[in-house]
């Protein structure tokens, strides 16, 4: 009986130590976990995103809001959710068009759409899409997600 007793407390220390090495690693960046709920009361005014890889087109970055830059690229933006995923994740744009990539996610992304770039959390960045040769088909890699959309960039 003793024997199983000193099982069950290394047992239960393991599961202990498990949790703790969990959640130490799953906020490594020294952000906080935000639930569904927390991030569905928070107000959050997004902006265009200035590190390296931007593209900002006309206006100077500080002149263009969030809500200008949906009104601006309404029809040429798309939109990345918390799992990443893409919407619209089939889209058709002519060749030098300038397009709006949106994050709504609480996490930064990294992304490959022709070349890779990033974009801070609750951020946008502006693309250019530019190809030589036309029609060029770009596929949309975000984070460790291949091909979460396709860019079909034609004349």
């Amino acid at each position: 009986m003793k024997n199983n007793n000193n099982t069950v407390w290394i047992v239960l220390g393991l599961v202990i130590v498990a949790l703790v090495l969990f959640f130490a690693f799953r906020n490594k960046s020294g952000q906080s976990d935000q639930s569904a709920t927390d991030n569905d009361s928070a107000v959050v005014e997004p902006s265009e995103d200035l590190s390296d890889g931007s593209v900002n087109v006309g206006a100077p970055a500080a002149s263009l809001s969030y809500a200008q830059a949906l009104v601006k690229y309404k029809d040429a933006r798309i939109q990345l959710d918390e799992m990443c995923q893409a919407t619209p994740n089939r889209a058709t744009y002519k060749n030098g068009a300038t397009i709006m990539i949106d994050n709504r996610s609480h996490l930064g992304r990294t992304l490959k759409i022709g070349g890779p770039l990033t974009i801070k959390p609750w951020s946008f960045k502006l693309v250019k899409l530019s190809t030589p040769t036309v029609p060029a088909t770009w596929l949309i890699d975000c984070d460790t997600r291949q091909n979460v959309g396709t860019i079909l960039i034609q004349k």
